[in-house]
């Protein structure tokens, strides 16, 4: 089932999200929707606070990105040490270290639509998580899987994207932040507005 995703200035979205456990009611369910929420909405990766849930839970898929890539060009994907990239459950998610150069890279998000920006992030991370059987797994992931990774974890972690940003580009976004919020805009995925 298509979830509504929530719009930028819902709380959920400022909360920093709990552990759960291999018991939490229909979560094979949950992680379903996700993947057909995520989807749907052509995104490539979506958080539990960003259907209205404050667990620490993330879906990403990186591959798709490389997938579309070889489809647009026949460059060699020599930028991007993660090719072909990968789909996966994380659950519980807590960084272990980030590493490497920062680097920049245009981001959006589902929350907060027709707002991209340059995000400098760390150029890997090394997380523990669960997968969705409840194994446990400490991996370093970089290149754009990791940018992904660390785009959600900001999620579960009550963080979005722009908090990167210096203050005088979050200012100059404030209207169209404010405008997302009323729901004056128009995307092709089911939204929750805060303050419409």
């Amino acid at each position: 089932m298509i979830l509504p995703i929530v719009a930028y200035g819902h709380p959920v979205l400022r909360k920093v999200a709990q552990d759960i456990d291999a018991d939490y009611p229909g979560l094979e369910k949950l992680i379903a929707d996700m993947w057909e929420t995520m989807y749907g909405s052509n995104g490539v990766g979506l958080a539990a606070p960003q259907i209205n849930k404050d667990i620490r839970l993330f879906v990403m898929d990186s591959a798709q990105i490389f997938a579309n890539k070889e489809e647009d060009d026949d460059e060699e994907d020599e930028d991007y040490p993660d090719a072909p990239g990968i789909r996966q459950v994380f659950i519980n998610a807590h960084i272990v270290e980030e590493g490497g150069e920062d680097w920049a890279y245009n981001e959006g998000c589902l929350s907060i639509p027709k707002v991209r920006e340059d995000v400098h992030r760390a150029e890997e991370v090394t997380i523990r998580y669960h997968d969705e059987a409840f194994v446990e797994h400490t991996n370093t992931f970089n290149g754009i899987t990791g940018r992904i990774i660390l785009h959600e974890y900001d999620h579960i972690d009550g963080r979005l994207f722009i908090d990167h940003l210096s203050p005088l580009k979050r200012k100059l976004l404030k209207r169209k932040l404010d405008a997302i919020s009323r729901g004056e805009i128009r995307v092709d995925y089911k939204m929750l507005f805060p303050k419409k």
